[in-house]
């Protein structure tokens, strides 16, 4: 399966198996809550959606890379016991506490979450010494004799012998104790997180067009040659920050991300293309209703991957502000619900003090994402904004409200003046797309990108686009009505074969 239904899949195990009975007992007991594993090529996002899930579910996560352990760490160093047994004094070997044990333990008092994932990546990738001991901990959910915490569930991680010399098969005995889940790549479910991720639209573009580039591992003379998804997030983000420090991404700096020395050369010239793109059909004008015939003219003659390109660096540029809005959106619905307990009697200094102890207290326990915490330090810096303001003018508690109020108001006009920004641009888009394209494959690569960008997706179901709407069901129409006639040349071929 691909990685958005294991991650559902693990989610689902989660909730079956923290769910309680009317007695506070786990319904299904820790001895029947079969560790999951996740096989799967490396790169691919196995630990990112952990760190989701930990995040979604509001449990607690401990990840540890088990090829990074020895014996000793994972079951504890020995020392020697006094014990009596018939009356005679025996010295017996005991074992200290697992590093990986203590840190479930540290996690807990750390946050105060009593449930959560201990997650074990690479289990199947462990030294001959130490497999005895992963054997053991999947069996017995144990590390030496010290046991995983009632509550947290054990899922692990391994990659497919093809991809790995290391790897060592589980025994009958070990699978017929666990939930095997095999995953494997995939682009198009890939391409939903790449717009939370906030991938380089370079990236997403060349891809889209070059799907068989997104995941590749080959076997040379000259070793391994690969291209993995982790490969291109990481290489987006250095793009991004090369964009903003004025420096460029060349063919060498790219192969260091993208191991695969066809592919990096591939996307090292399509990233000069890119940027080409960009300047000549100056899409940020366009956004604003600037464009001329020339414009037209110049695409209506260009190739048919320059044209998919500039519906790339289109979408790309909408998405931004579609963010723009979903994140003002979501900071201002955080800040009112704040404000809301001045209402209900609260001081801003007492709000204040509430924003930044639940804030602390979600990094704490690692339940907030990049964008979560600079939402959340924004309204705290916003509310200490107030105190001042209201301090700067003296005024008194009963007044302190209704000031605070009329300061609210302006946040609240950002948050329109984003919105107003997101819809002008994707109807400049839309007039932009039909005059270039009209009805055409450009048109419903736009579309399909609207409907997967995670951003333009919210924007739109809270203030819609009439143009969207009608191509969305015309396009709907299409696939469905292309689909019948697939369907029925099927079954035609099989009446002549009959």
């Amino acid at each position: 399966m691909n990685i958005k239904r294991a991650k559902r899949e693990i989610k689902d195990s989660i909730e079956a198996y923290l769910k309680k009975d009317d007695f506070g007992e786990y319904m299904i007991p820790a001895i029947r809550q079969r560790p999951i594993l996740l096989m799967g090529p490396p790169g691919i996002g196995k630990t990112q959606i952990m760190e989701q899930i930990a995040r979604e579910c509001g449990i607690g996560l401990v990840a540890y890379t088990i090829t990074h352990h020895t014996r000793q760490s994972a079951i504890g160093l020995p020392f020697i016991q006094e014990k009596e047994y018939g009356g005679r004094k025996y010295s017996v070997t005991e074992y200290t506490m697992s590093e990986i044990i203590s840190a479930v333990y540290d996690k807990i008092e750390q946050t105060g979450m009593h449930e959560g994932v201990l997650f074990i990546d690479e289990i199947n990738c462990v030294s001959e010494t130490l497999a005895p001991t992963m054997l053991q901990f999947l069996q017995c959910k144990m590390f030496g004799n010290q046991k995983v915490p009632e509550g947290w569930i054990i899922v692990a991680a391994g990659n497919p012998p093809e991809y790995n010399k290391s790897v060592r098969d589980f025994d009958v005995v070990t699978l017929d104790r666990i939930k095997k889940i095999d995953v494997e790549e995939n682009f198009e479910v890939w391409k939903e997180y790449a717009y939370t991720a906030e991938i380089h639209p370079a990236v997403l573009a060349y891809l889209e067009l070059k799907k068989e580039h997104f995941y590749k591992i080959e076997t040379t003379v000259d070793g391994k040659m690969f291209a993995t998804a982790r490969g291109w997030e990481d290489l987006s983000q250095l793009i991004k920050t090369y964009d903003v420090i004025g420096k460029k991404a060349d063919r060498e700096v790219i192969y260091q991300y993208i191991q695969h020395w066809k592919i990096a050369k591939d996307f090292a010239n399509y990233l000069e293309l890119f940027e080409k793109y960009k300047k000549d059909y100056g899409l940020q004008r366009v956004l604003d209703g600037q464009y001329g015939k020339d414009v037209l003219e110049q695409l209506r003659y260009a190739p048919f991957d320059e044209r998919l390109s500039v519906v790339g660096i289109l979408t790309g540029k909408l998405g931004e502000l579609f963010r723009d809005y979903v994140m003002a959106d979501r900071y201002v619905t955080l800040l009112h619900g704040y404000l809301l307990r001045m209402k209900e009697g609260d001081t801003l200094a007492a709000v204040t003090a509430a924003a930044q102890e639940e804030h602390d207290r979600l990094r704490k326990a690692e339940q907030l994402g990049r964008r979560e915490e600079e939402i959340y330090r924004k309204v705290l810096h916003t509310l200490e904004s107030y105190g001042q303001t209201v301090r700067k003018g003296h005024l008194p508690q009963e007044e302190v409200f209704g000031r605070v109020k009329e300061e609210f108001q302006k946040e609240t006009g950002m948050r329109e003046e984003a919105a107003a920004r997101a819809g002008k641009a994707l109807d400049y888009a839309f007039d932009f797309m039909e005059d270039a394209f009209g009805d055409s494959q450009e048109m419903v690569a736009f579309i399909a990108e609207l409907n997967t960008n995670y951003y333009s997706i919210q924007y739109l179901k809270e203030h819609g686009c009439d143009k969207y709407y009608r191509y969305n069901k015309r396009l709907l129409f299409d696939e469905q009505h292309e689909d019948i006639m697939s369907r029925l040349d099927e079954v035609e071929e099989n009446m002549i074969n009959l």
